[in-house]
């Protein structure tokens, strides 16, 4: 996978597109593209946040196809993320129970969230039309790299 070769170059440019800016839906935005670039074979790469009012994920920014605005807090695989605060990796997504279907052809997908302070923030959602599209290496380095990019994310 190439964002385990370019591991440091991704870090680099990721800490580039954070350290002057404060507003989060930019840094999103830039993110969502930096992960889009760096991750062949995804159909959707993109962020659900946390929305308290109406109890649950709410779109962010993505590079993809159109997606599902809102998600519930215990539905499909970024609700289940959400609820385990655990990141999650279903390589056949048809053979998830309760998957949402916002692109029927996506396949596989892999789900993070991004924690502070011990509460969700938002969810890393990465979807790809190739069935097991991630090594063990893969998701364990994707986790890595979410858990430290989300270190310079400031969530209000």
């Amino acid at each position: 996978m190439q964002i385990i070769n370019d591991r440091k170059t991704f870090i680099l440019q990721a800490k580039s597109l954070l350290e002057d800016e404060k507003n989060l839906y930019a840094n999103l935005s830039n993110l969502s593209a930096l992960f889009k670039e760096y991750l062949p074979n995804t159909n959707w790469v993109g962020f659900y946040l946390l929305d308290n009012e109406d109890n649950n994920l709410v779109l962010g920014p993505f590079q993809g196809k159109i997606a599902c605005v809102r998600i519930p807090f215990n539905k499909g695989v970024c609700g289940h993320c959400y609820t385990t605060k655990e990141p999650i990796y279903v390589p056949d997504v048809h053979k998830f129970k309760g998957h949402i279907a916002c692109d029927s052809n996506t396949n596989s997908e892999l789900v993070i969230p991004i924690i502070q302070n011990n509460e969700v923030k938002a969810l890393l959602d990465i979807d790809s039309i190739k069935y097991d599209r991630f090594s063990k290496e893969e998701v364990n380095t994707l986790i890595e790299l979410t858990n430290e990019i989300s270190k310079l994310l400031i969530f209000k």
